[in-house]
């Protein structure tokens, strides 16, 4: 089975510039997400997307392949993961006639992963052929969403979620609500047919794979990188292996 490793790193990000090859623990974040995917004997490939000269020679050094940067008008603040997961397949696909099986999804900004949990993803959906897609869940630790509300047009409170059998969850205690889980961002795998085809990076049939909270991170502020620094030595997490990289005019 021929399984792509994506990695979207564009250059542009106005929360914290340059984050996808900032560093952390003394490697650019994007390498974080290369390693974890060399590490997986499943992977057959591994492509870094990405719009930036700087961005694709850190990725290429640790071992990610960049056979074409990625068209400025999807590296837009607005531009969404399926617009590039379909743009990145179907060139790969006039240019080199390759179509792979499984497409996973490794975001650089959350770089917390295990190899067992990348090889459950992969094994969730490679053994059944119904499933659309896998997703990284975990449960929500801050506010059930039961008790969540939004204002409506009138100034008002609604509910954002009711039950059939409770007409007032948001007044029910939290152990009597049903369990809700938040995705992490850390890992998602998707047929590229479900990609392609559905113009989807889900499908409709999406097994959950449900992680530790401690892994659920999105480094997108520099209180969050703050926060990768600390908790990174207390995790046992795949880390890049090669030496730092150095730019050569």
């Amino acid at each position: 089975m021929e399984i792509l490793a994506v990695i979207p790193a564009r250059g542009g990000s106005k929360g914290l510039p340059g984050k996808n090859i900032i560093e952390l623990g003394g490697h650019p974040l994007v390498s974080y997400s290369i390693c974890a995917a060399l590490k997986s004997n499943l992977i057959t490939r591994i492509i870094c997307s990405t719009d930036d000269h700087d961005i694709a020679e850190v990725a290429k050094s640790y071992g990610a392949e960049v056979p074409f940067l990625r068209p400025q008008k999807l590296a837009q603040d607005n531009s969404t993961d399926t617009e590039v997961f379909i743009d990145l397949l179907s060139t790969l696909l006039e240019k080199e006639s390759y179509k792979p099986d499984l497409v996973v999804h490794f975001r650089p900004t959350s770089p917390f992963r295990t190899l067992a949990m990348i090889e459950e993803a992969i094994n969730l959906i490679k053994n059944n052929s119904e499933v659309d897609s896998v997703r990284s869940v975990c449960i929500t630790s801050l506010m059930n969403p039961f008790k969540m509300w939004m204002i409506n047009k009138n100034g008002l409170l609604d509910p954002l979620l009711t039950l059939e059998d409770n007409p007032e969850p948001y007044n029910s205690l939290r152990q009597n609500l049903p369990v809700t889980y938040v995705q992490s961002g850390t890992l998602d795998v998707t047929r590229s047919s479900v990609i392609l085809e559905k113009k989807s990076m889900t499908g409709k049939l999406i097994k959950p794979l449900v992680i530790e909270a401690k892994y659920f991170i999105d480094i997108d502020k520099i209180e969050n990188l703050r926060f990768a620094e600390v908790m990174i030595s207390h995790l046992d997490i795949i880390k890049p292996w090669n030496k730092k990289f150095s730019f050569v005019d």
